[in-house]
């Protein structure tokens, strides 16, 4: 029982620093950017990369605008389903599952607190063609990625085990 409310450790540490390093770097694009005129840039390495400020009422890649109240209840559904699926079928020992769950709720919540507050999530990191993002957005790419490819890894390594066990 204890080793299973220490593995809430590391994912608690992870969320809430991506939740503050989102939320810090939303209110810096804010104060330097934002909220009027909108589509002021900082750029950094020419138009290739470049902070942009921007409201984003839909979801990743601001796609389905205009219902932020729905994206707040789905956000919150799946950090609900997330931890369930953590707490109940996933390897809490390792450390990259850890992570990838602190990733992924902590960016969740991080565009959540945005829809509450504002109505809208702050999007400002721009890269080429690609639509602009957040940290938050980042940590739940990565979280997703990592998380699939160490789900990947394990499906494999048992699929090997089972193998050398039937041979």
């Amino acid at each position: 029982m204890f080793a299973r409310q220490r593995s809430w450790i590391a994912p608690l540490i992870v969320g809430v620093l991506v939740i503050s390093a989102d939320q810090a770097s939303k209110h810096w694009i804010v104060q330097t950017l934002g909220p009027d005129p909108l589509m002021r840039a900082i750029p950094l390495f020419g138009d290739w990369f470049r902070f942009i400020y921007s409201r984003n009422t839909g979801v990743a890649f601001s796609l389905f605008q205009g219902f932020p109240q729905f994206f707040t209840v789905t956000s919150l559904l799946i950090c609900a389903g997330a931890i369930y699926f953590y707490w109940f079928h996933l390897p809490k020992d390792l450390p990259v599952i850890q992570l990838t769950l602190g990733l992924i709720i902590g960016g969740a919540l991080g565009n959540v607190i945005d829809r509450i507050r504002l109505g809208y999530v702050v999007d400002f990191i721009q890269v080429g063609w690609w639509p602009v993002f957040n940290v938050a957005d980042s940590a739940i790419c990565v979280g997703a990625v990592l998380l699939g490819l160490q789900l990947a890894r394990a499906e494999s390594s048992q699929h090997s085990q089972e193998q050398a066990a039937t041979q």
